[in-house]
């Protein structure tokens, strides 16, 4: 008999808690959050689980979609947006109806129930490589970005050769990691990160709106030489600047991955599901499609004006195109650590469900302890550190797991275990559809690897 086998429903303060028997230490385990929910803390509500799921999706890969655009036209582009975000918005919709039938709301128990241990381990072991490549892949980006950022708004010429403390990237990320990233990935509940999500979202939304902004500051044809004065430089052929609705090449392989990559947070969503202030299948249903709608927007927003000022010269990070043609300039300066910021705030985020992976495999089914729970905090951002600190090149070694990984818990996860756990007929609608959905995921782990061996063998 599973762990989960019986399971039955008690009202508490006015909310519905699950509660599942588990017949190893014969207690009752509380499947919503880490114990059960009191008048003192009702859970999160709507808008906070919007921000902290749209800051879960969110992060530095919208620096790339211009990029994507620009290899698959625009049309071909919203097309493909739209489908991996209607697909991410169905593959939640398939691990929030098996948490309903099964009273589960953890992405790791979902692998117990549908392959016992193994699959639990399978998930959290996923989840944990994923989100510990993530995090460290960001504080990469903190480390060598920082400082430059820093340096823009510094009077005079300054650089990382300086010397100066303030300019070296490893102190200034151990500095943003101890006063900012460890005080809140410490917090007990993922519902505690809903205001700095919301202040993520912001410095989002001031970069989707300087890129609308700084269209018409770029000229276009755009200089041969970035070196020269805009004002006086010699232009290339003025059909450089007409929009392509569809392009077919072969860069057009890199745009899905990244589409798809850009829409990760499934490994945020349960976590923030079983903090929800009146946790309903529907509520959360409804929680996920307005995060989604709300990043697609602003994909949309940026990476279309993105494309429209730069077009086939777009760089694959977006930001590199204005450093070129309008170097000092103050907006973009400011989005520049908007963005930094934003990445930094998201950090905390992405440790919750590691920290969590971490806590199921070596943890399950002990009451909450705040020493364990500080240990295995400080361990992992330890962990993520000395990778951003140390390693010279975290794209080779996170490229092809990182590639793996996001693919199978955004698509191949959901659908596979759709058709082994749900009792519908396997020629049900919902189940062909979780076919479909595991069928598209493999197809595109399969592309993300052989773009990323492409791509190695390509550099020199």
């Amino acid at each position: 008999m599973s762990d989960y086998e019986n399971c039955n429903t008690s009202v508490q303060t006015g909310v519905v808690v699950r509660i599942a028997q588990d017949p190893g230490n014969g207690q009752s385990t509380p499947l919503l959050g880490n114990g059960p929910r009191t008048e003192a803390s009702p859970g999160a509500s709507f808008a906070s689980s919007v921000f902290n799921l749209m800051n879960a999706i969110m992060g530095s890969g919208i620096l790339g979609l211009a990029y994507a655009m620009a290899s698959t036209g625009i049309l071909g582009f919203c097309i493909l947006l739209l489908l991996v975000a209607s697909l991410a918005s169905y593959s939640i919709h398939l691990l929030l109806k098996l948490c309903d039938q099964t009273a589960v709301t953890s992405y790791e128990d979902l692998g117990f129930r549908a392959y016992q241990r193994p699959g639990k381990i399978l998930v959290a072991s996923a989840i944990l490589i994923q989100n510990i490549g993530a995090m460290s892949t960001y504080m990469f980006i903190i480390r060598f970005e920082l400082p430059a950022a820093v340096a823009s708004f510094l009077p005079g010429d300054h650089s990382w050769a300086s010397g100066s403390w303030y300019l070296d990237g490893r102190i200034l990320l151990l500095v943003a990691a101890v006063c900012i990233v460890l005080p809140l990935a410490l917090l007990p509940k993922i519902g505690f990160l809903g205001y700095t999500s919301s202040l993520s979202f912001l410095f989002m939304v001031y970069f989707a709106v300087v890129i609308v902004v700084k269209k018409w500051s770029v000229p276009c044809p755009l200089p041969q030489n970035a070196s020269l004065t805009l004002g006086h430089a010699q232009y290339p052929n003025s059909s450089d600047c007409i929009p392509k609705l569809f392009v077919i090449s072969s860069k057009s392989a890199y745009a899905v991955p990244t589409m798809a990559f850009s829409f990760l947070c499934h490994t945020a969503v349960l976590p923030i599901y079983s903090e929800l202030h009146r946790p309903t299948k529907r509520r959360m249903q409804n929680v996920a499609n307005t995060g989604i709608a709300l990043s697609f927007l602003i994909y949309l927003l940026s990476a279309l004006f993105g494309y429209l000022t730069f077009y086939g010269r777009v760089d694959s990070e977006l930001l590199l195109g204005y450093d070129l043609y309008l170097p000092h300039d103050v907006l973009v300066m400011t989005v520049r650590l908007a963005i930094l910021l934003a990445v930094l705030l998201t950090v905390p985020l992405i440790h919750f469900p590691a920290r969590k992976a971490v806590t199921m495999m070596l943890l399950s089914g002990r009451p909450f302890s705040w020493l364990f729970h500080s240990l295995i905090t400080l361990t992992l951002i330890g962990i993520v550190l000395l990778l951003a600190i140390f390693v010279p090149d975290l794209r080779n070694v996170f490229g092809v797991v990182g590639s793996t990984t996001s693919t199978c818990l955004l698509f191949v996860f959901p659908g596979l275990f759709y058709l082994r756990i749900s009792t519908e007929n396997f020629r049900s609608p919902q189940k062909l559809c979780a076919l479909a959905l595991l069928v598209f995921g493999v197809c595109v782990g399969l592309l993300s690897l052989c773009v990323i061996v492409v791509t190695w063998v390509e550099t020199p």
